[in-house]
This record gives C-alpha cells, structure tokens and sequence, in this order.
C-alpha cells in the first residue's frame, strides 16, 4: 500500500493547455486575474517576465518550467514598462491557432501554458502542497528528474510529431507528480504548507510510515493510538509525541482528515450511498458519518453531493 499513490489516485491531475500556445516579439505583456487555479508555465524558446504585486520579477529563460497558484494576479511579460493585455480576452478571441503578441523578430518567445483540473473534491489539498509558486529551472543539476522531463519536452516541442499535444501535456502532469514528492524533488520543504506537510513528511520517518500505511490500507478500522503505537513497536507517548511531530496533528486526526478525503470523492462521484461511504471508512451508521462529515466539512453529505465538480 502507498499513501501517496493513494492521494495522487484520489486528485487524478490532468493538464490542459490554455489555447494553442503563444508565440511573441518585441514589447507585449499578459495580465492573469487572481482565480484560485493551479496554472502551468513552460517556455519553449526565449526568456520573459513574471511580475506580481510587491515582489521583485521572476526571470523566465528557456526550457523553464513554473507552476503558480493564482491567488493573486500576475504578468508575463517582455519588460515592466508594457501595458499588458487581459489574458482572459486574448485566449478567447484567439479560438484557433496560437497566439501571437507583439510584433518584429527580436526576443522571440515560444510558451506552452494551461492549468491543472482535479477530478475530485479534494483539490484544496493541493493548494496546501505546494508553495504559490514553483520555478524549475531547464538546467538544475539538484533537480535531474524534473530536468529529463524538461527535456523530453523541449525535444517535442523542437521536432513535434503525432500526438504532440499530448504528449507535452502528460510530460507537465508527470512534472507535478515529482514536484509533489518534495523534498526528493530538490525543493525545499519549508516552502510546503504545515497544515498539509503530513501527507509527504509522514512517510519519510520510519515509525509515522508504517501507522499511515495501515491506516491507509485498512481505513475502516477501529484504530486507537495504542493499537497504532503497537503496530509500530512503540510506546504509546513515544508514538504520539512522535507522530505529531513530524505530521503535525494527531494520528486520530489524521485519520479523520484521510477518512473525510475519501468521502468526499465517493459523494462527488455518486457511486455509492450515504451509507455505504459510512461503513467503507469504519462508521457503524449513517447518521455517525453524517455527524462527523458535517463538522468536518461544514454541510451534510447529502448537500455536499449536490455541488457541481469545477472540473467538469
């Protein structure tokens, strides 16, 4: 059993591209509005700026991949002193074809762009495991994976054959599978939300890893911390100091949070009943589940069921 297989199971990431591309000279500037979504950044051919809102620009150069949370608007753009057009606009009056800003043939640039949909109802779990925003450099010795899947891309979009498209896309999908498996990435761990950092750190400490595989691989099980800090062979205290510290909540806890993970996402997809989740996940009844659900979640399952996917 592997908890982060699990959890990528259970956020299903897809890339899709924003538009055809975009191919620009000269001066020319994009603005981005702040939406909430995870967006994609891969610069094909050229160097350009990111600029957001009380920080110093982000220099983009060739083969660079960057990941960003739009939490807050941002520009990319040939310099700061261009008045940048509303990307929202420009990508859909351009239905067809790649888009093209600017104008001659000096500091030509190539970008693939688009942002990552999560069939589920857990995407907010990915806002929490990644910082707002993600620079991998084409040339980074400490990042040699991330840096053959820049590669691979660079190398279709130089020579594109069949399928291209596609091929590009599920490239940037495997991108963020590896950059989600910090700190092996190269990336710093800090940069990770605490609140959610007990989805990766967890598993790297020997005695934390074997109480979440089992949790994972039996959630419907009546676990207690004594029978968690038995598996474990440990004491009890030892085990839950332990367990805190470097998850950062409780074992308990955890498995509240992983039970309600994949509540959600039975109750968004409608495969199952109220109370077949509740007993998949170790409730002895609906009304039990029901209770917990909307103290942790905020709504009853029923209601949660009734709000449409925003990936669909």
């Amino acid at each position: 059993m592997d908890p982060f297989l699990d959890l990528i199971r259970l956020l299903r990431p897809r890339a899709a591209l924003l538009g055809r591309g975009m191919d620009a000279a000269g001066d020319w500037g994009l603005s981005f509005p702040a939406l909430g979504d995870l967006l994609f950044f891969w610069l094909e051919d050229g160097q350009c700026l990111l600029t957001r809102p009380g920080c110093d620009p982000l220099s983009l150069k060739k083969g660079d991949l960057v990941l960003l949370q739009t939490t807050f608007p941002f520009t990319l753009a040939s310099s700061q002193e261009v008045e940048p057009l509303d990307s929202i606009a420009a990508v859909a009056a351009k239905r067809a074809g790649r888009l093209k800003l600017g104008s001659g043939r000096e500091r030509l640039i190539s970008l693939h762009m688009g942002k990552f949909l999560f069939s589920t109802a857990n995407e907010d779990i990915v806002t929490g495991l990644l910082p707002p925003i993600v620079q991998i450099p084409s040339r980074s010795p400490r990042l040699h994976r991330l840096h053959t899947l820049l590669m691979l891309m660079e190398s279709e979009g130089r020579d594109p054959g069949p399928a291209s498209e596609f091929i590009i896309l599920r490239l940037v999908e495997l991108a963020l599978v590896e950059i989600l498996r910090m700190p092996a990435s190269g990336l710093p761990e800090k940069a990770v939300d605490p609140a959610n950092r007990s989805l990766l750190a967890g598993l790297r400490d020997p005695v934390t890893a074997k109480a979440i595989r089992a949790m994972h691989e039996n959630v419907g099980q009546e676990w207690t911390v004594e029978s968690l800090a038995r598996l474990c062979g440990v004491s009890r205290s030892t085990f839950a100091t332990r367990f805190r510290a470097v998850v950062g909540i409780g074992p308990i806890s955890y498995l509240l949070r992983w039970r309600m993970a994949l509540a959600r996402e039975a109750l968004q997809s409608g495969t199952a009943r109220v109370e077949e989740i509740a007993f998949s996940i170790g409730y002895k009844s609906a009304s039990a589940f029901s209770t917990a659900f909307t103290q942790a979640v905020g709504c009853s399952p029923s209601r949660f069921a009734e709000r449409p996917s925003r990936s669909e």
